[in-house]
């Protein structure tokens, strides 16, 4: 039996042992005036990966200083915080958000919106001060941690900040795509959008957002203006399998042309445009399961591998793919969840908190001209990830 037909044999019995997900943990209630101090995580059921409880909040190394521009801000899928990172020395500081806080995305004025299980929560990041957590309008369940919890996982901003995208994971159900306005700090809208939206991306323009919907083989296109909606199945290996597929997209990065980029497996890079729902495929070298991406300032596309799963034999690393369609393959210690770059282009941070087994408490650093790596403890389970202006 070939590794395509195995995967597709033995992926629906493991997913079936990982699809509950109940806890008797109360849903929090909270306003959006919220205190953002945040709950410790209840215990999820299931053989999935479970949050560490929470600990507290390491103290502040710098109290009363700005958060210097280049520092690192990381969600703690393992708790309830998200914790700064100097590049070099490590933690500075943790503020309390909200149970098992999975992205965030940070704007200009430097107020980072981080998805939890909870609501978005809203940080100053100068000041590293909790600014509140704005409710979902959605029901998504009892708050519960691990992969399968309901609650926030993609979001994104819009350029000119007005707008926050949070996709909301909806437990046994298609996900939601829901609309904040930052300004009054309030759900404005919902879009129904697929299952397990673990990425949301802007257009450069901001006229369309994009929800990358993982159990559902597909992205939804989001009209700004309307918010009409349209899908477009990303499968380069086909849907067989359905919830128990290994072969299923997972995050995306906007090109300088408009088009969406989906690495799948270190075998396939999907490339996706949102104007006619045309897919390409082209070939990828590294032959491991491939999570998070993004782009460096001259077009080079970072892609981290997890690790041998489904289709992919070969351990953790970080693929750099040049414009010309060229790579390098940088090994990685274990595996990993998602990457951001500095603003030179020339280093690259691959959080340690991955959504499965495996993950540990810190970064890795890896310096792109070099291809050497460094390990930065910091964080619990860190799993998104910003480079604070």
């Amino acid at each position: 039996m070939n590794r395509r037909a195995l995967a597709l044999v033995v992926a629906p019995v493991l997913a079936a042992l990982l699809a509950g997900c109940t806890t008797d943990t109360a849903r929090d209630t909270a306003a959006s005036t919220d205190t953002g101090t945040g709950t410790a995580p209840g215990p999820e059921a299931g053989s999935g990966p479970r949050a560490t409880a929470s600990a507290p909040a390491p103290q502040d190394r710098s109290p009363g200083r700005p958060t210097p521009s280049g520092t690192l801000l990381v969600a703690d899928f393992g708790g309830d915080t998200v914790t700064f990172l100097d590049p070099v020395r490590g933690p500075l500081a943790s503020v309390r958000v909200g149970t098992a806080p999975y992205g965030l995305a940070v704007g200009a004025d430097g107020r980072a919106w981080v998805a939890t299980a909870e609501g978005v929560a809203i940080v100053d990041t100068r000041t590293r001060e909790s600014l509140g957590r704005i409710p979902y309008r959605t029901d998504t369940g009892p708050v519960t941690t691990g992969e399968y919890r309901g609650g926030g996982m993609g979001i994104a901003l819009s350029p000119d900040g007005r707008r926050v995208y949070a996709g909301v994971n909806v437990p046994d159900g298609p996900g939601v795509l829901e609309v904040i306005d930052t300004a009054a700090r309030k759900v404005t809208a919902t879009v129904p959008v697929g299952r397990r939206p673990f990425d949301v991306d802007v257009s450069r323009d901001g006229r369309e957002v994009y929800a990358t919907n993982h159990d559902s083989f597909d992205v939804t296109a989001v009209r700004t203006d309307d918010l009409r909606a349209r899908r477009h199945e990303v499968a380069p290996y086909g849907t067989e399998g359905g919830l128990g597929s290994w072969l299923k997209p997972h995050y995306a990065v906007v090109g300088a042309d408009g088009r969406l980029l989906l690495p799948f497996e270190g075998e396939r890079l999907a490339v996706l445009d949102p104007r006619t729902g045309r897919v390409t495929v082209e070939r990828m070298t590294a032959d491991t399961h491939q999570h998070g991406v993004a782009l460096t300032p001259d077009g080079t596309l970072l892609a981290v591998g997890t690790g041998p799963i489904g289709s992919a034999d070969k351990e953790p690393s970080l693929t750099v793919r040049a414009p010309d369609g060229t790579e390098r393959v940088i090994p990685l210690e274990g595996p990993h969840e998602d990457v951001a770059v500095s603003r030179d282009g020339r280093t690259a941070y691959v959080t340690g908190g991955f959504t499965r087994d495996g993950h540990w408490d810190g970064i890795t650093v890896v310096d792109l001209d070099r291809g050497t790596t460094r390990r930065l403890p910091g964080g619990s389970r860190p799993l998104g990830i910003a480079v604070l202006p």
